[in-house]
């Protein structure tokens, strides 16, 4: 027990010190961002659901491949908000407020949403590559995944829990969920599963950018890692 604990307070203690207190002092108050994105995706499921709403949400927020390009990078934004339709509301209700409320009180409210968006732009321009190449080639997706709406806003929490791990120290976590991702393409190969992955790689090269970054001579001697890594804690 005492092992799990030590493994516990080095895995999550420096992100459990960054969150803890802002949420003791402001608690909703703290994730302002995370709270409008979870009303927000609350209200467009209850709106798709209704007979007369469907079409109205697929109309602003459904990224699919056969749609064009310009048109799928407007809506991607608020896909981030728009949960699948057949799958219970409270995954991914519970998935935003827990995982954006966090990276929010760490990241900062540009920062969050910004690797978010990133994680989830990765697949959504994977899903045209992917079908290009065509359903023979190693990374390729078949020609009906052009009609199938993208992963909504469980993309985004792959990334922004990858990016988190890195760079508060909790690489196990990271792992662990870039194997999820592995696993669940290797027993349900699709589009969703797929894009889960390409999520991981985008996020990973801005890890790769910002640890480049963080590394150039010009920025202050002395800052102090906040993982121990030689990056600087972000200052939300």
């Amino acid at each position: 027990m005492r092992t799990l604990a030590r493994w516990a307070r080095t895995e999550w203690g420096l992100l459990y010190a960054t969150v803890r207190e802002p949420l003791l002092k402001r608690g909703p108050r703290a994730i302002p961002m995370t709270v409008g994105a979870v009303c927000l995706t609350g209200a467009l499921q209850f709106v798709q659901n209704q007979s007369w709403g469907y079409r109205f949400v697929q109309h602003i927020g459904a990224v699919r491949a056969e749609d064009p390009l310009w048109l799928s990078l407007l809506r991607t934004p608020l896909s981030l908000c728009v949960p699948a339709p057949d799958l219970p509301v409270w995954g991914a209700l519970a998935q935003i407020l827990i995982v954006f409320g966090i990276a929010e009180i760490c990241l900062g409210p540009w920062r969050a949403p910004g690797v978010a968006y990133v994680a989830t732009l990765a697949g959504t321009l994977y899903a045209r590559v992917g079908i290009a190449l065509g359903p023979h080639h190693p990374l390729g997706l078949p020609g009906t995944d052009a009609h199938v709406v993208d992963t909504g806003p469980s993309a985004a929490v792959v990334g922004l829990a990858v990016y988190l791990g890195w760079r508060y120290g909790a690489y196990t976590t990271a792992g662990a969920v870039v194997a999820a991702m592995a696993v669940e393409v290797g027993l349900k190969e699709n589009l969703a599963g797929k894009e889960h992955l390409a999520a991981v790689v985008g996020v990973t090269l801005v890890c790769a950018w910002s640890a480049a970054g963080y590394r150039r001579p010009h920025l202050r001697p002395g800052r102090r890692a906040a993982s121990g890594s030689g990056l600087p804690p972000i200052q939300s």
